[in-house]
This record gives C-alpha cells, structure tokens and sequence, in this order.
C-alpha cells in the first residue's frame, strides 16, 4: 500500500496540514520542521501521487 501525507505526519510527529506545507516548501514552517518531516518521508519511501495531485487541485499543467 502507498506510503500517504498522515503516514508520513505520524512518523515525523506533526499534523499532515504541517506535511503539505513542507511539500509546498512553505516559510511558516520552521527548517527544523521540515527537516523531521523531510527525513520521515525518505525513511517511508514517500513519493507524490501527481494524479491525486491533479485531481485534487483541478490543473494538469499540460498545454
């Protein structure tokens, strides 16, 4: 099964809004945080799921 945001926020300790804002490389988050939240989604294998990504903000960014 898919590593997913909220496997990757229970390892790292943090909410999964936290987890998408590092993915997003967000300045409120402290690099500490990213960090933890970067080392947890190596740990897990976690790669980006670019249809869910697709379908959920509605732009394939294809011409």
């Amino acid at each position: 099964m898919a590593v997913t945001i909220k496997d990757v926020a229970k390892r790292a300790g943090v909410n999964a809004s936290t987890v998408s804002r590092v993915l997003k490389d967000s300045p409120e988050i402290s690099e500490k945080t990213k960090v933890k939240v970067r080392k947890a989604m190596q740990e897990l294998g976690y790669t980006r799921n670019v249809a869910a990504q697709i379908l959920a903000s509605g732009k394939s960014n294809t011409i």
